[in-house]
Protein backbone atom coordinates (compact mmCIF):
# COMPACT_ATOMS: atom_id res chain seq x y z
CA UNK A 1 0.00 0.00 0.00
CA UNK A 2 2.67 2.28 0.50
CA UNK A 3 3.70 2.33 -3.05
CA UNK A 4 0.35 3.21 -4.37
CA UNK A 5 -1.27 6.61 -5.00
CA UNK A 6 -4.06 7.66 -2.23
CA UNK A 7 -7.06 9.69 -3.25
CA UNK A 8 -8.52 12.98 -1.77
CA UNK A 9 -11.66 14.75 -2.04
CA UNK A 10 -12.08 18.17 -1.81
CA UNK A 11 -15.32 19.53 -0.09
CA UNK A 12 -16.53 23.03 0.56
CA UNK A 13 -20.04 25.02 -0.12
CA UNK A 14 -17.99 27.92 -0.05
CA UNK A 15 -14.49 28.20 -1.24
CA UNK A 16 -12.67 26.56 -4.71
CA UNK A 17 -10.17 24.83 -2.45
CA UNK A 18 -8.24 23.14 -5.54
CA UNK A 19 -7.72 27.12 -6.78
CA UNK A 20 -6.76 27.79 -3.40
CA UNK A 21 -4.29 25.35 -2.49
CA UNK A 22 -3.77 24.15 -5.87
CA UNK A 23 0.08 24.85 -5.60
CA UNK A 24 0.46 22.67 -2.34
CA UNK A 25 -1.60 20.12 -4.11
CA UNK A 26 1.02 19.64 -6.99
CA UNK A 27 3.62 19.26 -4.09
CA UNK A 28 2.29 15.72 -3.37
CA UNK A 29 0.62 15.65 -7.43
CA UNK A 30 3.02 12.04 -7.64
CA UNK A 31 1.74 10.42 -4.36
CA UNK A 32 -1.91 12.07 -3.79
CA UNK A 33 -4.87 12.38 -6.35
CA UNK A 34 -7.00 15.17 -5.82
CA UNK A 35 -10.21 14.90 -6.98
CA UNK A 36 -13.37 17.41 -6.05
CA UNK A 37 -16.61 16.80 -4.77
CA UNK A 38 -19.14 15.31 -5.51
CA UNK A 39 -17.41 12.29 -7.07
CA UNK A 40 -19.17 10.51 -10.01
CA UNK A 41 -16.56 7.60 -10.13
CA UNK A 42 -15.44 5.30 -7.90
CA UNK A 43 -15.30 6.59 -4.47
CA UNK A 44 -14.83 3.43 -2.16
CA UNK A 45 -10.77 4.62 -2.05
CA UNK A 46 -11.45 7.89 -0.69
CA UNK A 47 -9.65 8.18 2.81
CA UNK A 48 -9.04 11.60 2.80
CA UNK A 49 -10.66 15.04 2.23
CA UNK A 50 -9.79 18.94 2.96
CA UNK A 51 -12.89 20.49 4.04
CA UNK A 52 -13.88 23.93 4.70
CA UNK A 53 -17.71 24.25 5.22
CA UNK A 54 -18.77 21.01 4.09
CA UNK A 55 -22.27 20.25 2.88
CA UNK A 56 -24.34 18.78 4.70
CA UNK A 57 -24.56 15.35 3.44
CA UNK A 58 -21.23 14.85 1.90
CA UNK A 59 -19.42 12.68 3.67
CA UNK A 60 -22.32 10.06 3.02
CA UNK A 61 -20.66 9.91 -0.25
CA UNK A 62 -17.54 8.41 1.00
CA UNK A 63 -17.65 5.31 2.71
CA UNK A 64 -14.39 4.29 3.67
CA UNK A 65 -12.71 8.31 4.94
CA UNK A 66 -10.42 8.09 7.64
CA UNK A 67 -9.96 11.89 8.08
CA UNK A 68 -10.56 15.42 7.19
CA UNK A 69 -8.18 18.17 7.17
CA UNK A 70 -9.44 21.51 7.96
CA UNK A 71 -7.84 24.88 6.27
CA UNK A 72 -7.48 26.42 9.75
CA UNK A 73 -7.22 26.19 13.13
CA UNK A 74 -10.75 26.14 13.92
CA UNK A 75 -13.31 23.13 13.06
CA UNK A 76 -16.50 23.62 14.01
CA UNK A 77 -17.44 24.12 10.81
CA UNK A 78 -16.98 20.62 9.95
CA UNK A 79 -17.94 19.01 13.41
CA UNK A 80 -21.05 20.64 12.38
CA UNK A 81 -21.68 18.72 9.12
CA UNK A 82 -24.78 15.59 9.77
CA UNK A 83 -22.78 13.30 7.97
CA UNK A 84 -19.46 13.20 9.57
CA UNK A 85 -18.87 9.68 10.70
CA UNK A 86 -17.73 9.42 14.76
CA UNK A 87 -14.45 6.97 13.77
CA UNK A 88 -13.52 9.98 11.31
CA UNK A 89 -10.50 12.19 12.22
CA UNK A 90 -10.33 15.76 11.51
CA UNK A 91 -7.56 17.62 11.65
CA UNK A 92 -6.65 21.13 12.48
CA UNK A 93 -4.15 23.29 11.27
CA UNK A 94 -0.99 24.68 13.66
CA UNK A 95 0.62 27.38 12.34
CA UNK A 96 3.23 29.42 14.20
CA UNK A 97 3.15 31.95 11.88
CA UNK A 98 -1.23 32.42 12.64
CA UNK A 99 -0.14 32.68 15.88
CA UNK A 100 2.13 35.67 16.00
CA UNK A 101 -0.18 37.30 13.42
CA UNK A 102 -2.88 36.92 15.77
CA UNK A 103 -0.59 38.34 18.95
CA UNK A 104 0.02 41.38 16.94
CA UNK A 105 -3.13 42.36 16.79
CA UNK A 106 -4.47 41.47 19.87
CA UNK A 107 -1.62 43.59 21.35
CA UNK A 108 -2.39 46.56 19.27
CA UNK A 109 -6.05 46.54 21.11
CA UNK A 110 -4.50 45.91 24.52
CA UNK A 111 -2.57 48.35 23.94
CA UNK A 112 -4.56 51.09 22.55
CA UNK A 113 -7.01 50.28 25.64
CA UNK A 114 -4.30 50.81 28.03
CA UNK A 115 -2.92 54.44 26.44
CA UNK A 116 -6.63 55.65 25.50
CA UNK A 117 -5.75 55.98 21.65
CA UNK A 118 -9.42 55.86 20.48
CA UNK A 119 -9.84 58.74 22.98
CA UNK A 120 -7.03 60.85 21.24
CA UNK A 121 -8.67 59.75 17.77
CA UNK A 122 -11.88 61.53 18.82
CA UNK A 123 -9.85 64.41 19.87
CA UNK A 124 -8.14 64.50 17.08
CA UNK A 125 -11.37 65.18 14.89
CA UNK A 126 -12.62 68.28 17.10
CA UNK A 127 -8.72 69.61 17.10
CA UNK A 128 -8.48 69.02 20.77
CA UNK A 129 -5.27 68.91 22.78
CA UNK A 130 -5.99 67.43 26.25
CA UNK A 131 -3.43 64.67 27.59
CA UNK A 132 -5.45 62.17 29.15
CA UNK A 133 -2.63 61.04 31.83
CA UNK A 134 -0.58 57.79 31.38
CA UNK A 135 -0.89 54.04 32.71
CA UNK A 136 1.49 51.12 32.78
CA UNK A 137 1.15 48.19 31.63
CA UNK A 138 1.38 46.75 34.86
CA UNK A 139 -1.96 48.39 35.83
CA UNK A 140 -4.25 46.60 32.91
CA UNK A 141 -4.79 43.05 34.36
CA UNK A 142 -5.62 41.23 30.42
CA UNK A 143 -7.27 37.81 31.16
CA UNK A 144 -7.46 35.04 28.48
CA UNK A 145 -9.89 32.97 27.34
CA UNK A 146 -8.68 29.51 25.64
CA UNK A 147 -4.96 28.44 26.05
CA UNK A 148 -3.89 26.58 23.01
CA UNK A 149 -0.90 27.09 20.56
CA UNK A 150 -2.16 30.87 19.88
CA UNK A 151 -3.28 31.35 23.11
CA UNK A 152 -0.28 30.18 24.62
CA UNK A 153 1.72 32.61 22.35
CA UNK A 154 -0.50 35.45 22.45
CA UNK A 155 -0.24 35.47 26.82
CA UNK A 156 3.38 34.98 26.39
CA UNK A 157 3.73 38.14 24.05
CA UNK A 158 1.64 40.04 26.25
CA UNK A 159 3.48 39.25 29.29
CA UNK A 160 6.68 40.33 27.89
CA UNK A 161 5.01 43.68 27.33
CA UNK A 162 4.62 44.03 30.69
CA UNK A 163 0.64 43.47 31.24
CA UNK A 164 -0.80 40.94 34.35
CA UNK A 165 -0.97 37.99 31.95
CA UNK A 166 -4.13 35.36 33.28
CA UNK A 167 -5.33 32.42 30.98
CA UNK A 168 -8.51 30.32 31.60
CA UNK A 169 -8.58 26.94 30.20
CA UNK A 170 -11.12 24.12 30.63
CA UNK A 171 -8.62 22.05 32.16
CA UNK A 172 -5.48 23.08 33.90
CA UNK A 173 -2.48 23.29 31.50
CA UNK A 174 1.37 24.40 32.65
CA UNK A 175 1.89 28.48 31.63
CA UNK A 176 4.84 30.11 30.96
CA UNK A 177 6.70 32.67 33.25
CA UNK A 178 4.71 35.83 33.71
CA UNK A 179 1.46 34.10 32.80
CA UNK A 180 -0.87 32.84 35.82
CA UNK A 181 -3.26 29.94 34.60
CA UNK A 182 -6.19 29.24 36.06
CA UNK A 183 -9.20 26.39 34.95
CA UNK A 184 -12.88 25.00 35.69
CA UNK A 185 -15.81 26.91 36.30
CA UNK A 186 -14.25 28.20 39.61
CA UNK A 187 -11.34 29.62 37.81
CA UNK A 188 -13.38 32.04 35.50
CA UNK A 189 -14.98 33.17 38.57
CA UNK A 190 -11.75 34.02 39.85
CA UNK A 191 -9.92 35.14 36.75
CA UNK A 192 -12.79 37.43 35.38
CA UNK A 193 -12.85 38.78 38.72
CA UNK A 194 -9.32 40.55 38.09
CA UNK A 195 -9.53 41.01 34.45
CA UNK A 196 -9.87 44.61 32.88
CA UNK A 197 -9.44 43.74 29.47
CA UNK A 198 -10.60 40.31 28.41
CA UNK A 199 -9.13 38.38 25.13
CA UNK A 200 -11.74 35.50 23.86
CA UNK A 201 -9.81 32.76 21.84
CA UNK A 202 -11.86 29.52 22.69
CA UNK A 203 -12.96 27.36 20.21
CA UNK A 204 -16.37 27.10 19.74
CA UNK A 205 -18.26 24.14 21.26
CA UNK A 206 -21.67 23.46 22.71
CA UNK A 207 -20.48 24.84 26.19
CA UNK A 208 -18.96 27.60 25.29
CA UNK A 209 -21.21 29.10 22.45
CA UNK A 210 -22.55 32.41 24.42
CA UNK A 211 -19.96 32.60 26.81
CA UNK A 212 -19.65 36.40 26.10
CA UNK A 213 -22.35 37.73 28.11
CA UNK A 214 -23.63 40.06 30.73
CA UNK A 215 -22.73 37.85 33.45
CA UNK A 216 -19.33 37.61 32.54
CA UNK A 217 -18.46 41.05 31.36
CA UNK A 218 -20.45 41.65 35.06
CA UNK A 219 -17.71 39.83 36.64
CA UNK A 220 -14.81 42.01 34.70
CA UNK A 221 -13.50 45.40 35.96
CA UNK A 222 -15.84 48.36 35.71
CA UNK A 223 -14.63 49.92 32.69
CA UNK A 224 -13.05 46.96 30.79
CA UNK A 225 -12.81 45.92 27.34
CA UNK A 226 -13.58 43.05 25.02
CA UNK A 227 -10.95 41.78 22.18
CA UNK A 228 -13.25 38.86 20.34
CA UNK A 229 -11.34 36.86 18.07
CA UNK A 230 -12.69 33.88 18.78
CA UNK A 231 -15.94 32.68 16.90
CA UNK A 232 -19.19 35.10 16.30
CA UNK A 233 -21.24 32.72 18.13
CA UNK A 234 -19.11 32.95 21.15
CA UNK A 235 -20.76 36.42 21.68
CA UNK A 236 -24.79 37.67 22.72
CA UNK A 237 -24.78 40.50 20.52
CA UNK A 238 -27.35 42.24 23.16
CA UNK A 239 -25.26 42.02 26.11
CA UNK A 240 -22.35 43.47 24.43
CA UNK A 241 -24.59 46.89 23.86
CA UNK A 242 -25.46 46.92 26.93
CA UNK A 243 -22.96 46.40 28.45
CA UNK A 244 -21.28 48.86 26.70
CA UNK A 245 -24.62 51.86 27.19
CA UNK A 246 -24.04 51.03 31.12
CA UNK A 247 -20.22 51.81 31.40
CA UNK A 248 -19.34 48.29 32.36
CA UNK A 249 -17.02 47.78 29.26
CA UNK A 250 -15.49 50.72 27.97
CA UNK A 251 -14.96 49.39 24.10
CA UNK A 252 -15.34 46.03 22.41
CA UNK A 253 -12.61 45.07 19.17
CA UNK A 254 -14.94 42.67 17.08
CA UNK A 255 -13.11 40.21 14.49
CA UNK A 256 -15.93 37.62 14.32
CA UNK A 257 -19.27 37.88 13.99
CA UNK A 258 -22.37 35.37 13.27
CA UNK A 259 -23.51 35.17 10.66
CA UNK A 260 -20.76 36.65 8.50
CA UNK A 261 -20.19 39.12 6.43
CA UNK A 262 -21.78 41.96 9.28
CA UNK A 263 -25.12 43.14 8.30
CA UNK A 264 -25.38 46.44 6.40
CA UNK A 265 -26.96 48.70 9.57
CA UNK A 266 -26.20 46.12 11.91
CA UNK A 267 -25.28 48.52 15.25
CA UNK A 268 -22.09 47.45 15.78
CA UNK A 269 -20.99 49.16 12.70
CA UNK A 270 -21.55 53.07 13.97
CA UNK A 271 -21.09 51.89 17.15
CA UNK A 272 -18.26 54.81 18.78
CA UNK A 273 -16.90 52.24 21.26
CA UNK A 274 -16.70 49.46 19.06
CA UNK A 275 -14.08 48.51 16.25
CA UNK A 276 -14.99 46.33 13.41
CA UNK A 277 -12.71 44.21 11.42
CA UNK A 278 -13.88 41.68 8.74
CA UNK A 279 -12.30 37.93 10.41
CA UNK A 280 -8.81 39.32 9.40
CA UNK A 281 -6.98 39.47 12.75
CA UNK A 282 -5.07 36.46 11.45
CA UNK A 283 -4.89 33.74 8.91
CA UNK A 284 -3.52 29.86 8.44
CA UNK A 285 -0.74 30.08 5.29
CA UNK A 286 -1.30 27.51 2.98
CA UNK A 287 1.89 26.58 3.21
CA UNK A 288 0.91 25.38 7.08
CA UNK A 289 -2.74 24.14 5.72
CA UNK A 290 -0.01 22.08 2.79
CA UNK A 291 2.36 20.59 5.57
CA UNK A 292 -0.56 19.38 7.61
CA UNK A 293 -2.28 18.42 4.27
CA UNK A 294 0.49 15.95 3.38
CA UNK A 295 1.57 15.05 6.87
CA UNK A 296 -2.11 13.40 7.20
CA UNK A 297 -1.81 11.32 4.11
CA UNK A 298 1.45 9.95 4.98
CA UNK A 299 0.08 9.25 8.38
CA UNK A 300 -2.66 7.14 7.10
CA UNK A 301 -0.56 6.01 4.44
CA UNK A 302 1.63 4.27 7.24
CA UNK A 303 -1.85 3.39 9.67
CA UNK A 304 -0.81 6.03 12.44
CA UNK A 305 -3.51 8.23 13.82
CA UNK A 306 -2.77 11.92 11.68
CA UNK A 307 -0.94 14.52 14.00
CA UNK A 308 -2.89 17.68 15.25
CA UNK A 309 -6.33 14.93 15.06
CA UNK A 310 -8.73 17.10 17.89
CA UNK A 311 -10.65 15.34 20.60
CA UNK A 312 -14.20 14.88 19.04
CA UNK A 313 -15.57 14.62 22.61
CA UNK A 314 -14.22 18.00 23.42
CA UNK A 315 -14.46 19.61 19.74
CA UNK A 316 -10.59 20.82 19.42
Amino acid sequence: MSGSTMRCVLVSKSLDLRGYLGPQFMRAADRIEIISHPHEGPVTDIRLAVAWHPPDDSFERYPNLQAVCSIGAGVDNILACPSLRPDVDVIRVVDPAQAQMMSGFVAWHVIGHQRRFATYQAQQRKERWRRLGLRRAQDVPVGILGFGEIGRRVATDLALLGFPVMAWSRTAKPTPQGVRGFSGAAGLDAMLGQTEVLVNLLPLTPETKGILNRNTFARMYRGGYLIQVGRGEHLVEADLLAALENGQLAGASLDVFSPEPLAPRHPFWRHPNIVVTPHDACEVSVEAIGATFRATAEAIRAGRRPPHSIDRERGY
